[in-house]
């Protein structure tokens, strides 16, 4: 079954642009020209969605905002696809749960690269929740004082409460609170969260890593950096 994507931009050009793109190399796909029309869609069967910000009544940001409070598809990956360029843009974006953020004009291939990229983060991420469970397999949790992460509920929590970590946030603070006090390069962070994902830029781990200090609170300085080397979790600050 070949995976499907949906492309909503009230660009019309745009979309079949990246229409006739994405099925060269293999892909489904469908556009929708407003946000309205596209949630007015089953989306269930959708793998990927690729939104544009700047639309008439809803945006885009609006459309990811209910996507991602439908259950069947909260975990359906998002790129945005927008002019909308600042770096104020881009975190709005990935706070709300987007998953790579594309600004317009953009080269065809990179938009391939991004797509293929998170469609394996995602495939890769389904496969390992599909694994049969093992009796008996527990994984302990992980604590720093009043940080703790349930590995096996996915949650990560601040003196008990869910800080609501995306994915991408709850990967990098485990890999962090479980390889303390040593710094690791930007590459390193990308080959253990990202596993081999190598469109992954500077950006989106200094990205990720800001709004992550923001929302561990009091331990935000405990995750520092060294400028030229990268980025660790130190238990003294």
């Amino acid at each position: 079954m070949s995976t499907k994507i949906l492309v909503i931009d009230d660009e019309e050009a745009l979309c079949e642009i990246l229409k006739f793109n994405l099925q060269r190399e293999g892909y489904e796909v469908d556009c929708a020209y407003s946000a309205e029309s596209a949630l007015e869609m089953d989306l269930t069967p959708y793998s990927l969605f690729i939104v544009d910000i700047m639309m008439e009544r809803l945006s885009g940001f609006d459309f990811a905002k209910r996507v991602r409070n439908m259950a069947a598809i909260e975990e359906t990956p998002i790129i945005f696809c927008s002019a909308l360029n600042g770096e104020d843009d881009t975190v709005t974006g990935l706070n709300i749960g987007a998953d790579d953020y594309i600004t317009k004009p953009f080269v065809v291939s990179e938009v391939l690269a991004r797509v293929r990229a998170v469609l394996r983060r995602s495939q890769a991420s389904h496969r390992r929740e599909e694994v049969a469970p093992v009796q008996g397999m527990y994984e302990s949790d992980v604590t720093f004082q009043g940080l703790r992460i349930d590995r096996n509920d996915k949650v990560a929590l601040l003196d008990g409460v869910d800080m609501g970590l995306t994915r991408t946030e709850f990967d990098i603070l485990l890999f962090f609170l479980t390889h303390r006090n040593r710094i690791y390069s930007r590459e390193e962070i990308i080959k253990q969260v990202w596993e081999n994902d190598v469109v992954v830029t500077n950006r989106t781990i200094d990205t990720n890593i800001a709004r992550l200090r923001k929302k561990i609170g009091p331990y935000g300085n405990n995750i520092v950096t060294r400028l030229g080397f990268g980025y660790g979790f130190k238990e003294t600050v």
